[in-house]
Protein backbone atom coordinates (compact mmCIF):
# COMPACT_ATOMS: atom_id res chain seq x y z
CA UNK A 1 0.00 0.00 0.00
CA UNK A 2 2.89 2.37 0.71
CA UNK A 3 4.21 1.98 -2.83
CA UNK A 4 0.79 2.82 -4.24
CA UNK A 5 0.64 6.05 -2.24
CA UNK A 6 4.17 6.98 -3.34
CA UNK A 7 3.28 6.21 -6.95
CA UNK A 8 0.11 8.33 -6.85
CA UNK A 9 1.91 11.24 -5.18
CA UNK A 10 4.78 11.10 -7.69
CA UNK A 11 2.47 10.77 -10.70
CA UNK A 12 0.33 13.67 -9.46
CA UNK A 13 3.39 15.85 -8.98
CA UNK A 14 4.77 15.03 -12.42
CA UNK A 15 1.42 15.71 -14.07
CA UNK A 16 1.09 19.03 -12.25
CA UNK A 17 4.57 20.13 -13.33
CA UNK A 18 3.87 19.14 -16.94
CA UNK A 19 0.54 21.01 -16.86
CA UNK A 20 2.19 24.11 -15.39
CA UNK A 21 4.98 23.98 -17.99
CA UNK A 22 2.45 23.83 -20.84
CA UNK A 23 0.42 26.71 -19.39
CA UNK A 24 3.50 28.90 -19.00
CA UNK A 25 4.51 28.19 -22.62
CA UNK A 26 1.02 29.18 -23.80
CA UNK A 27 1.05 32.36 -21.70
CA UNK A 28 4.48 33.29 -23.07
CA UNK A 29 3.33 32.73 -26.66
CA UNK A 30 0.20 34.80 -26.03
CA UNK A 31 2.26 37.60 -24.49
CA UNK A 32 4.56 37.53 -27.51
CA UNK A 33 1.63 37.90 -29.89
CA UNK A 34 0.04 40.66 -27.82
CA UNK A 35 3.32 42.56 -27.58
CA UNK A 36 3.17 42.98 -31.35
CA UNK A 37 -0.32 44.50 -31.20
CA UNK A 38 0.88 47.87 -29.86
CA UNK A 39 -2.25 48.37 -27.76
CA UNK A 40 -4.64 48.41 -30.74
CA UNK A 41 -7.70 46.28 -29.87
CA UNK A 42 -8.33 45.21 -33.48
CA UNK A 43 -4.68 44.32 -34.02
CA UNK A 44 -4.76 42.46 -30.71
CA UNK A 45 -7.63 40.28 -31.97
CA UNK A 46 -5.80 39.84 -35.28
CA UNK A 47 -2.62 38.72 -33.55
CA UNK A 48 -4.48 36.26 -31.32
CA UNK A 49 -6.11 34.84 -34.44
CA UNK A 50 -2.69 34.51 -36.07
CA UNK A 51 -1.36 32.78 -32.95
CA UNK A 52 -4.16 30.22 -33.23
CA UNK A 53 -3.31 29.79 -36.90
CA UNK A 54 0.34 29.22 -35.99
CA UNK A 55 -0.70 26.56 -33.48
CA UNK A 56 -2.91 24.90 -36.10
CA UNK A 57 -0.02 24.91 -38.58
CA UNK A 58 2.29 23.57 -35.86
CA UNK A 59 4.86 26.35 -36.21
CA UNK A 60 7.88 25.55 -34.05
CA UNK A 61 8.45 27.79 -31.03
CA UNK A 62 11.86 28.75 -32.37
CA UNK A 63 10.21 30.08 -35.55
CA UNK A 64 7.14 31.53 -33.86
CA UNK A 65 8.50 35.03 -33.24
CA UNK A 66 9.55 35.54 -36.85
CA UNK A 67 6.28 34.04 -38.09
CA UNK A 68 4.26 36.40 -35.90
CA UNK A 69 6.34 39.39 -36.99
CA UNK A 70 5.60 38.61 -40.62
CA UNK A 71 1.92 38.23 -39.74
CA UNK A 72 1.94 41.56 -37.90
CA UNK A 73 3.48 43.21 -40.97
CA UNK A 74 0.53 42.04 -43.07
CA UNK A 75 -1.99 43.72 -40.76
CA UNK A 76 -3.94 46.43 -42.58
CA UNK A 77 -5.57 49.03 -40.41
Amino acid sequence: MDYFIIFIATASGLYFHWWLYVRIKRWADRDLALSMADGDPRKRAFMLQKLEQARAERIKRTDLENWLQRAAATYAE
